[in-house]
């Protein structure tokens, strides 16, 4: 059986995101810690195809949830990242359109929003993932958080930030304000709004 995942290249150089997160936690958070989740998910999918017994396949449910969303969620974390406006990118600029006035409409302000999403995430037990997501029956965009790798499945995820230590640990240490005060300069935001629209769009047919 091939291997069907593979690790996603970066949109960006290793120190493109810099001085917000360092060119250090991007190298091995891709490499290592991306990697591993994909290795993980091929292997516990090879095993599931050549399990004979439900009991077999019952016990690979695990490895297949948490390498799963790991890829799932770390795939979309890189583009949801982006060079900030000092290095020329879109990192951290809230531009006029629907994402804006989406945010303005649902939480107030655009600095009532970030503290939204910044006490959820600090608020996070262990580790795991704060989410600002599209919520398709009330046409809202909201704040949640899953445990662990687990994906997103509630919402159609506009914007996540990783809390595990080893998205911020080598440079904030275990201060998770100064990483999630930081990592706002470099939220690509054309993104989120990219999958705002598509989100929007798809709830009307």
């Amino acid at each position: 059986m091939p291997e069907t995942h593979t690790l996603p290249p970066l949109p960006y150089a290793y120190n493109a995101l810099e001085p917000s997160i360092s060119e250090e936690i991007m190298t091995l958070h891709h490499t290592k810690h991306h990697q591993t989740y994909v290795n993980g998910l091929n292997a516990a999918e090879k095993a599931y195809a050549a399990s004979n017994t439900a009991k077999e396949r019952i016990a690979l449910q695990a490895a297949l949830k948490f390498n799963g969303g790991g890829h799932i969620n770390h795939s979309l974390f890189w583009k949801n990242l982006a060079p900030d406006a000092k290095k020329g990118g879109p990192g951290g600029q809230l531009k006029n359109g629907p994402l804006k006035e989406a945010i303005t409409r649902d939480f107030g302000s655009f600095e009532d929003f970030k503290k939204t999403v910044n006490a959820a995430a600090a608020g996070i037990q262990g580790s795991g993932w704060a989410w600002v997501g599209y919520n398709s029956q009330n046409k809202k965009v909201e704040v949640t958080t899953t445990p662990n790798q687990d994906p997103l499945l509630t919402h159609v995820p506009l914007i996540g930030i990783d809390m595990w230590e080893h998205a911020f640990y080598l440079q904030y240490k275990n201060v998770k304000p100064d990483y999630l005060n930081a990592i706002w300069n470099v939220i690509n935001f054309e993104e989120a709004e990219k999958r705002l629209t598509e989100a929007t769009n798809s709830s009307k047919l």
